[in-house]
């Protein structure tokens, strides 16, 4: 008698088209992946080019394959507060020049992740200056929410930076010689140790399981994920270049994969490779009220955030303007609160 074989279980439990923002599961907000192809730079270190038809202040037309969002000379998020949850942005391409009502200060981009913890509350912009007066300014990156436990949404706000040439990449080639990298932001993976998130970040909980990686796989390169620490933890893979696939599945670009968190999971590059964002953690199971840049647990929390921010300015906005950029000559640096400083060439 020939015993039964164990049925192979379909890694994929459920998949998730990518619009502007990407839908995220606990304990994610959301994810936006901007990608602009701005023009050369002017000597405002804005584009050269006419905006007379752009609704500047709320411009998010993605005209000629760039938008100024919120920014009227340069593009950008000129000052707005949070309250509640993290910022991680990760940076892949141009830079960014970050102010804050801390006093922190930075031009960081080109591969860097500033991890911020807005907790009690922070001002702060994201203002993306063009520096390149002949052109193109491409400008590309991740903006990733996460979700605070009730327990640390009033805990200080803290600025992390995470420098390009600390992050640990993980680069291999698989049996057959084709090329797979892993930049691992946040959650150990095979050995290697990510940099630390800011003291009181969700992703400082052990228990958390968070996970934060940048997949790039070559023409039908595999790569094997180990399994989450738990069964209870969410795991998505989106696709926003190229395609691969998941077990039978084929996953196009713009589409994310929720894969079973408590096996391993090897995903195939597609013919053109694909680049793949990985968004893992236990949810913290708590209820969720947002308003705009507050992310509480109740409506009262939400109504506290309002006056306090009504109130106090959340300490007050200490830059000249609302939009501050650095000259175009400075490179990537990081003056924190505390007056400690950084740069990088």
């Amino acid at each position: 008698m020939v015993g039964r074989l164990d049925e192979v279980r379909d890694p994929v439990l459920q998949t998730v088209p990518l619009g502007t923002q990407w839908g995220t599961a606990d304990p994610f907000l959301f994810c936006v992946h901007h990608l602009d192809r701005y023009p050369a730079a002017n000597e405002h270190l804005g584009p050269d080019a006419d905006l007379e038809a752009r609704d500047l202040g709320t411009d998010f037309s993605g005209s000629d394959g760039w938008s100024m969002y919120h920014g009227s000379v340069v593009p950008g998020f000129p000052q707005h507060p949070h309250r509640g949850f993290e910022t991680v942005t990760f940076v892949r391409q141009g830079l960014i020049d970050h102010s804050d009502s801390l006093g922190a200060t930075a031009r960081f981009g080109r591969g860097d992740v500033q991890w911020l913890t807005a907790g009690a509350g922070i001002v702060h912009c994201e203002m993306f200056p063009l520096v390149d007066r002949t052109g193109p300014n491409t400008t590309e990156l991740f903006q990733i929410w996460l979700n605070l436990p009730a327990a640390d949404k009033m805990v200080d706000p803290y600025f992390t930076m995470q420098w390009s040439e600390d992050i640990p990449r993980l680069t291999r080639l698989d049996e057959e010689g084709r090329r797979g990298e892993l930049t691992v932001i946040a959650g150990r993976v095979d050995g290697a140790e990510p940099l630390a998130p800011p003291p009181d970040s969700y992703g400082s909980r052990p228990d958390s399981d968070l996970a934060i990686w940048h997949l790039v796989l070559g023409p039908f390169a595999r790569w094997t994920l180990p399994p989450a620490a738990t069964a209870e933890t969410v795991r998505t893979l989106y696709v926003f270049e190229g395609s691969m696939s998941v077990g039978e599945h084929t996953v196009t670009a713009s589409t994310g994969v929720v894969v079973r968190p408590d096996e391993p999971v090897t995903v195939t590059g597609g013919s053109p490779g694909a680049e793949v964002l990985v968004l893992q953690g236990r949810p913290i199971g708590e209820p969720v009220a947002q308003y705009g840049p507050f992310v509480m647990n109740d409506r009262a929390g939400i109504e506290r955030a309002i006056t306090d921010y009504q109130t106090t300015g959340f300490g007050g906005w200490p830059w000249p303007t609302d939009d501050p950029v650095q000259p175009r000559d400075v490179g990537r640096f990081a003056r924190h609160a505390d007056g400690v400083f950084e740069e990088r060439t």
